[in-house]
């Protein structure tokens, strides 16, 4: 990424983190039985290689095993680290379709390596917009999603709220019932450590 990018990022998150916070409503991926005993939150930026590989190897089987039986919220938070990844995030929020976003979500992951390369962020965004057309988002809606000054708001603002909450210092984090998960990122132990809650 140019050197101008990081700066403006920074200076984004710098400025934001003296503003007011948002307010209750906001536009997290959420999907899960809202009151399972087990709350899994992950705070992912999309362009971390570690976070591609947490939700590749564990979300699918984590969907089967507990979200779809009612035992797990799952929860995704956009934690971006780069500029990259604020735009990727805006075009998963394009949609409102929840099983539209999980799918948009999957799919960033497993292109990441087509996407989050350069140092030119017009054609990282053209290619994030095509992983959208593949899924049947409109062109000029993603568009307008990457203009949209009040969601990049919401997802900075969101971002030093965790920071704050949470002490996040690296991505992802995953915190399952509010606690942070610290074993290794494999389905068999993280299905384990959540069936230590049920």
């Amino acid at each position: 990424m140019k050197e101008v990018n990081k700066f403006f990022f920074i200076i984004t998150l710098f400025i934001l983190s003296f503003s007011n916070t948002i307010g209750a409503e906001n536009r997290i991926t959420s999907i899960g039985n809202a009151n399972a005993k087990i709350n899994v939150k992950v705070f992912s930026s999309l362009t971390c290689p570690h976070c591609a590989s947490f939700h590749l190897k564990i979300f699918e089987n984590l969907k089967k095993d507990f979200i779809d039986k009612n035992l797990v919220k799952f929860e995704h938070h956009g934690f971006p680290l780069d500029l990259a990844a604020l735009n990727a995030e805006l075009i998963v929020r394009c949609n409102n379709d929840i099983n539209k976003k999980l799918q948009l979500l999957s799919e960033i992951y497993k292109k990441q390596n087509e996407w989050a390369v350069g140092s030119d962020i017009i054609p990282i965004n053209e290619s994030i917009k095509k992983i959208g057309l593949s899924l049947g988002l409109q062109d000029n809606d993603m568009s307008k999603c990457l203009e949209n000054e009040k969601m990049q708001d919401q997802i900075l603002n969101e971002r030093i709220d965790a920071q704050k909450k949470y002490n996040i210092n690296s991505t992802p984090t995953i915190l399952i019932n509010e606690k942070k998960y610290t074993g290794k990122h494999n389905y068999q132990d993280f299905k384990k450590e959540l069936e230590k809650f049920l």
